[in-house]
């Protein structure tokens, strides 16, 4: 099930954020080789794993991680605007409405349709919160599995050639993208609901997420 979590909740899931954390570090440190930190025990984390992330996280059914993603809101620091501004012009993105969502990361042993329950993930946190765009960065191996899924972005800008090539994207919430996510997925509306409603209360939106 996916589990829509706060990062300042997350140690009341010690083995789901274990297992999150090194899969992170299996993806992106050891199989794609980016420039990223991972301590001691394994875990790759940054400074954008704070308090206020909101983390879409695929939970199997021995409690470990199955997949997961981070989203931050623009009005705050985020990495894009902190480290890939400089690849494409976000003058127009209007901050107020659009969410950042990166360290999309899927475990090892996951199966493939993980994916398409993690962006269908995004687009419940969209519909609930009433956002019209995520903006994300990726690399060009993502760029199939996005159109497998149903759910390809709008590529504002690249930088680099072809295996190195990462692009700034934004993706824009429509319900027709969200039904067809549903379907893809085979997961119920009421089940998303479900699982996200314990979070996105209007509260916390007030709370955390305002202006």
């Amino acid at each position: 099930m996916l589990h829509f979590l706060r990062g300042s909740d997350l140690n009341q899931y010690p083995y789901l954020r274990q297992t999150m954390f090194q899969d992170r570090a299996k993806q992106f440190y050891a199989r794609l080789r980016w420039n990223v930190d991972v301590d001691h025990l394994g875990f790759e984390q940054d400074e954008y794993d704070r308090p206020d992330a909101i983390y879409i996280i695929w939970k199997n059914l021995d409690g470990s991680h199955g997949g997961s993603a981070r989203y931050l809101p623009t009005l705050k620091e985020t990495m894009i605007y902190g480290h890939f501004s400089h690849i494409a012009d976000l003058s127009s993105i209007d901050r107020k409405a659009t969410w950042e969502c990166t360290r999309f990361c899927v475990s090892p042993k996951a199966n493939s349709a993980i994916p398409g329950y993690l962006m269908l993930g995004g687009a419940e946190l969209m519909r609930r919160l009433s956002l019209k765009h995520f903006i994300g960065v990726f690399d060009r191996r993502m760029i199939p599995l996005y159109r497998r899924i149903g759910s390809s972005p709008v590529v504002l800008g690249s930088k680099g050639k072809e295996k190195s090539e990462i692009f700034v994207g934004l993706w824009t919430f429509t319900e027709a993208s969200y039904n067809q996510l549903l379907k893809k997925t085979g997961i119920g509306q009421n089940n998303i609901e479900i699982w996200s409603s314990r979070l996105l209360s209007s509260q916390y939106i007030e709370l955390d997420c305002a202006s």
